[in-house]
């Protein structure tokens, strides 16, 4: 890399927080909160589905979705954010992370809003057509994870770089809070509106017609706060970091820089015959190199496996909540409610524990990120979590009685917290810095994709394995399964494995992105350098 060029670079990681930073986390992290909110408010729902479309006249429980049903609503959506993530991801590091950034976020307007008005002449006809505007909009939703940390890894100073990166994916608890108080409002609003009787006592009657506008309405709202930031998104400066080092124009980096930290730079381009890049064959290798597998294949290894392995456990316990409280009687059985009061029920479950556990654990990360790091705070919740796991599985007769399920809902709601204060952060933000620019989208899609493979697993697996061994007791259309208990001992060995693979995980706690990624090794020059100056004064980092 050309002395003057980097001097681009140098700047942006000394330079001192601004308010730009904290825009651009408001910008990218309404992006998370709409996905969260897409992508978890379904579970509050599919058991109304199930009472509307799935209703058998004269069974003593009220209707469920069938297993293939249940499964294709639930992990539709996964499959189209793994797909998102991998095209939007490679898109990214070829267009341009500021190109594709608004792309994704008009695909998520305009599928939530295709969700709520799904259609169809028969019930599997409303769940096909409800399927394919999810998948979509996971599409949309898998764009946003490589661009959304890529572009704030760029924006941000090497100081406070893990801060800004989680807390864009800290909005994902809110999005998820959001969700359950969004749902709790409605569902309330008309179970007062629409008095109906409990399920044992008028099963028909326990549904009332206007149920089918509930769930409609909680998945329509997903679109109000991604449509709120689609301007701001169009006005983001392409990253300093992806001009300079991948588009090569180092000037146009330096006037990029000078709109994103607020401060005038002067620009002045100087010819450098012979020192392109090019000089340095390493500085150009491929994904599928033997140069990248020499450096970063061990990383890439590490970042998609520990997020495979967190998503399995995250995304399972996180989307079968209901299940759980269920199981240990914390939510009534569904014959004593009506419809529309057991999507009130689930959802102040949900709001509950994204109060406890969810919403803190992630600032936790954003607070202590830099200071203890990537890797500690990553290994220390892989533990927590399967120690916690364990200690509700070993004992999951005496979480059951009565007495002690406040003890249960502690010890899950601590699993989610060192969740969030833990990998499921940390597998977030380290794809984000420890690959070069060029490959750096392409391969925080690739982590990323592998963790939706691991959503996958959780939210179809778990469908089947958390039902009762007993066959009287599973839900309608289920084979009996492993129950609970073994559910949670498995997903603690999922979390034991998840430590083993984080020691192939770099810590990039205080190092610029180019040396983590040993960029500033492999760049001997450049077409253009910047000579920068703020103006009225010899500084090239703002104070």
């Amino acid at each position: 890399m050309a002395r003057k060029g980097k001097e681009v670079l140098n700047a942006l990681d000394a330079a001192k927080t601004q308010m730009y930073h904290f825009t651009a986390i408001v910008i990218a992290g309404m992006g998370f909160f709409t996905d969260a909110y897409d992508l978890f408010s379904i579970s509050l729902v599919t058991k109304l589905l199930g009472r509307i479309y799935y209703h058998v006249d004269g069974s003593k429980k009220p209707g469920t979705l069938p297993p293939n049903v249940a499964a294709a609503v639930n992990g539709v959506a996964f499959c189209g954010t793994l797909a998102g993530q991998l095209f939007f991801g490679w898109l990214g590091d070829k267009l341009g992370r500021k190109k594709v950034y608004g792309i994704t976020l008009m695909v998520m307007v305009l599928c939530s809003l295709g969700s709520g008005l799904s259609f169809g002449h028969s019930a599997n006809g409303v769940m096909a057509t409800l399927c394919f505007f999810r998948f979509w909009l996971g599409f949309g939703i898998g764009g946003d994870y490589p661009l959304s940390a890529t572009i704030m890894s760029e924006y941000a100073n090497k100081k406070t770089r893990g801060a800004f990166i989680a807390a864009v994916f800290a909005m994902q608890g809110f999005g998820i809070l959001a969700g359950g108080i969004v749902s709790l409002i409605v569902s309330s609003a008309f179970d007062h509106a629409f008095d109906a009787p409990t399920y044992e006592v008028d099963p028909v009657g326990s549904t009332v017609p206007q149920a089918d506008y509930v769930w409609r309405i909680v998945l329509m709202f997903g679109a109000i706060p991604a449509l709120l930031t689609y301007y701001w998104r169009m006005k983001m400066p392409e990253t300093a970091r992806y001009t300079a080092l991948v588009a090569r124009n180092t000037k146009q980096a330096a006037s990029d820089m000078s709109k994103v930290l607020q401060v005038d730079l002067i620009a002045e381009e100087e010819a450098q015959p012979n020192q392109s890049s090019s000089s340095n064959p390493n500085s150009s290798f491929g994904l599928f190199s033997r140069e990248f597998a020499r450096r970063h294949g061990l990383h890439l290894l590490g970042t998609t496996t520990t997020w495979f392995l967190l998503d399995i456990a995250y995304y399972s316990s996180n989307l079968f909540q209901k299940d759980i409280y269920t199981a240990i009687g914390w939510i009534p059985a569904a014959e004593t409610m009506n419809a529309i009061h057991e999507v009130f029920t689930v959802s102040k479950a949900q709001t509950l524990i994204a109060l406890c556990g969810t919403v803190p654990g992630y600032w936790f990360t954003v607070a202590f990120i830099d200071i203890l790091g990537r890797f500690f705070i990553q290994l220390m919740g892989f533990i927590f979590m399967m120690i916690f796991m364990f200690a509700l599985a070993i004992p999951y007769d005496h979480w059951r009685h009565r007495e002690n399920r406040i003890g249960f809902l502690i010890m899950y709601s601590l699993t989610m917290f060192f969740a969030n204060f833990g990998p499921n952060a940390t597998t977030f933000v380290v794809p984000a810095e420890i690959f070069p620019a060029r490959l750096r989208s392409t391969c925080h899609g690739i982590s990323a994709a592998s963790g939706k493979a691991g959503a996958i697993v959780g939210a179809f697996g778990f469908l089947y394995a958390a039902q009762s061994s007993d066959s009287e007791k599973t839900d309608a259309g289920y084979p009996p399964g492993i129950g609970v208990r073994n559910s949670l001992l498995m997903l603690g060995c999922v979390n034991f494995f998840g430590i083993v693979f984080t020691l192939l995980v770099p810590e990039s706690k205080g190092k610029s992105l180019e040396e983590i990624s040993r960029e500033d090794e492999e760049q001997s020059g450049g077409d253009a350098v910047v000579e920068m100056t703020a103006a009225n004064s010899g500084r090239t980092v703002p104070v």
